[in-house]
């Protein structure tokens, strides 16, 4: 049993003409023209990623009922590309912690940050988030970015839903700033 070859037929060489586009009529062209976005790739990567922010929630104490209704339908956090709340860190590229951080809960927080996929980000919600609240003890964090990176801060006790929506605005512009290949 042998291989049967098919003939090879002529092939006919087109060389390219100089300006392809002399080709096209008017309509097509007036077809084409509102259709062509030239951009660059890092440009375009920032753009999905900055209108994806998938949150996964960290809530330790008062703040975490205000990011709550953040999500609800009042504020609608789905406006800005934050729109469901993940419960795995597998799944989310943004932390929000929001509350007191015990030092029992520390490693949790930075197991939960570790679980996370780059690119990554974090939001310190509250006062105690922030800098360890009111709550000067030794069994408090003086604030989150003392285990973790943190991107944005918002001060308060307990911060305002419109707070958390103006960090999610921060942050969209810092992730429209980012040279995606460093945040892979």
């Amino acid at each position: 049993m042998g291989v049967k070859r098919a003939p090879i037929k002529e092939v006919e060489i087109v060389v390219p003409k100089e300006h392809p586009q002399e080709e096209l009529t008017q309509e097509e062209l007036a077809l084409i023209e509102g259709n062509v976005l030239i951009t660059t790739v890092n440009k375009l990567v920032n753009w999905a990623r900055k209108w994806s922010i998938w949150p996964c929630t960290f809530g330790l104490a008062c703040c975490a009922i205000e990011m709550m209704a953040t999500a609800a339908s009042r504020f609608d956090m789905a406006r800005f590309g934050a729109e469901v709340f993940r419960a795995s860190p597998r799944q989310a590229d943004l932390l929000i912690v929001a509350g007191t951080l015990t030092k029992k809960m520390a490693p949790v927080v930075k197991k939960v940050y570790e679980q996370m996929p780059e690119p990554k980000w974090v939001i310190a919600m509250g006062a105690c988030a922030v800098g360890g609240g009111i709550y000067d003890s030794y069994a408090v964090v003086q604030g989150v970015d003392r285990l973790i990176p943190v991107d944005i801060y918002i001060p308060g006790c307990p911060p305002r839903p419109e707070a958390l929506l103006q960090a999610i605005l921060m942050l969209q512009k810092k992730i429209e700033q980012e040279d995606f290949k460093n945040k892979i």
